[in-house]
């Protein structure tokens, strides 16, 4: 048994001082419920001495002015008190989220998407194991938070056996899964959540012709992002972070340290199994062949010319019922791949085993559910009171009156993302707050709904990985320690930095690429409105 090595305190220098103030600051925000339950009293006050003054704003289009409403007068107080269920269960992203959430459910707890990510470790070559692990990461969103607990452990069981060093694939697949967080090459729950926060906020103005925002609204954009940002994750690993562990010369053997192990969780990266098993390959086979025939099965459904899935045009862009069912799309191919693989694997059994899987799915989702009550009311009274309206188009005749309403405004809204996802991880608390005001500013400045959504991806990310308030910066820190006992804090800092810059940097030139060339963003969504 091995000796734990005492933690020797870190230098305070200029980097150890700044995070420490930003771990201060966040610390003295409240929880995501507090701080939106504040917000909406904020706003109820606003509104309230607003509506007094008679203020009123003339959003374009509109051939009446808009006059605020207060939440504080005899029509507010109606107005809540008739409405209140009907915020909370009418708040867009619970329509969306929760479905694909079922079947996502089905998926993970089946054993199907840990499996997926096993096979692809398993099957990489050793100088490619990098590149693979920074794909992979980065496409983690699909678990959702189980992403941050599942992968890096996974990455570093691969790299020890392939003669590499186990820490460079640790640090390298929480990096990856954190600051490409936003994106993916499938539709997640997240597209979902995001989609729905956007729709909602758009009804603030609702005589601009944006195109509707859906969970693959961005996903063309997402699939660039999701292979680009992975390699470059890969590059890192391969050139920067492995070269220097060696240099420092961090252990590749774990020590033994049984506070190391409690402060990850209890994660045993030992016990974890990089190869599938001959019923879990003959399970991802299977499963694979059921989503061909799902895909075949779509197709004959909807490419016939007289399919009711078609527009009144013939097509499928911009509206269609084949776009607005994306939602069952991404539920049906998940609940399918995921029973396959379990009735091969024996995971799913029953109706109600896929049904126990659906529940655990909601019951990791509770927390949101419940935020989701005080988002549906602030989104509605921001809504109602107009104050939304009033603010986009304040802010845009400001940011034209100053000449920043190009590329040079998108820029500022990414930096201010960043600086934000510092104190607020929940990216459906900040796409809130953030979409509010600037999904309908950037509408009247004319780029799409869709746009701002995609801009917001690349600012919500990258800064998540050296920030003290995410808490699973705490598990990777457990386990970094079963390698390096001494490890704290500012250790895991300087091995997340090299991913923060390069991350930022190369998706905001390729937000860049998609803005000047005009491409579209997903099915049915470009840049600008019109």
């Amino acid at each position: 048994m091995s000796t734990s090595v005492p933690s020797a305190p870190a230098p305070r220098g200029l980097g150890d001082r700044f995070l420490t103030g930003v771990e201060r600051l966040g610390n003295k925000l409240p929880e995501p419920f507090t701080l939106f339950l504040v917000l909406f009293l904020l706003t109820g006050l606003i509104s309230t001495a607003m509506a007094l003054a008679g203020v009123v704003v003339q959003v374009p289009g509109d051939d009446e002015p808009t006059v605020i409403k207060g939440l504080f007068t005899g029509e507010g107080l109606t107005w809540l008190t008739t409405n209140l269920g009907a915020n909370y269960v009418g708040f867009p992203p619970l329509v969306t989220v929760l479905p694909i959430l079922l079947a996502i459910g089905i998926a993970q707890h089946s054993g199907l998407l840990a499996a997926a990510i096993r096979s692809l470790f398993g099957a990489a070559p050793r100088w490619l194991l990098p590149y693979v692990i920074g794909v992979v990461g980065v496409s983690g969103s699909i678990m959702a938070d189980s992403a941050f607990v599942v992968i890096p452990p996974l990455a570093a069981l691969v790299f020890k056996a392939a003669g590499r060093h186990p820490v460079a694939g640790l640090l390298g697949g929480f990096a990856a899964a954190g600051a490409g967080f936003s994106t993916n090459v499938l539709p997640t729950s997240l597209d979902a959540l995001f989609a729905g926060i956007t729709t909602s906020v758009m009804s603030s103005l609702p005589n601009l012709e944006a195109a509707p925002v859906t969970p693959v609204s961005n996903w063309w954009f997402n699939i660039v992002s999701a292979v680009l940002l992975g390699l470059l994750a890969g590059l890192i690993i391969d050139r920067v972070i492995e070269p220097r562990l060696v240099r420092q010369g961090v252990p590749v053997d774990e020590v033994e340290d049984p506070d190391a192990t409690a402060s990850a969780g209890g994660t045993d990266v030992e016990t974890m199994q990089a190869s599938l098993t001959p019923v879990e390959r003959r399970g991802m086979v299977l499963a694979t062949l059921a989503a061909v025939a799902l895909t075949a099965l779509v197709l004959v459904a909807v490419l016939p010319a007289g399919s009711p899935w078609r527009n009144e045009e013939g097509g499928f862009l911009p509206k269609s019922p084949l776009l607005s069912s994306i939602t069952f799309l991404v539920f049906a191919y998940f609940v399918v791949v995921g029973v396959v693989y379990g009735m091969v694997t024996g995971t799913v059994r029953s109706v109600t085993d896929a049904a126990r899987m659906m529940l655990e799915a909601l019951k990791e989702m509770l927390p949101f559910i419940l935020l989701a009550f005080i988002l549906g009311q602030f989104i509605a009274l921001f809504t109602w009171t107009g104050i939304g309206a009033w603010i986009a188009v304040t802010g845009a005749e400001f940011l034209q009156s100053i000449g920043l309403t190009g590329f040079a405004a998108v820029l500022a809204f990414i930096l201010l993302a960043s600086v934000l996802n510092l104190f607020i991880i929940s990216g459906s608390s900040m796409w809130t707050i953030m979409a509010a005001v600037f999904v309908p500013m950037f509408a009247l400045l004319g780029y799409e709904p869709a746009f701002t959504q995609a801009a917001f991806r690349v600012g919500d990310s990258a800064t998540q990985v050296i920030t003290p308030m995410n808490p699973y910066m705490i598990v990777l820190l457990g386990m970094l320690r079963r390698y390096e006992p001494a490890a704290g804090f500012g250790t895991l800092m300087a091995r997340m930095l090299p991913f923060v810059v390069p991350f930022w940097l190369v998706w905001t030139l390729l937000l860049a690429v998609f803005f000047f060339l005009g491409l579209p963003l997903g099915p049915g969504n470009d840049i600008r409105i019109g």
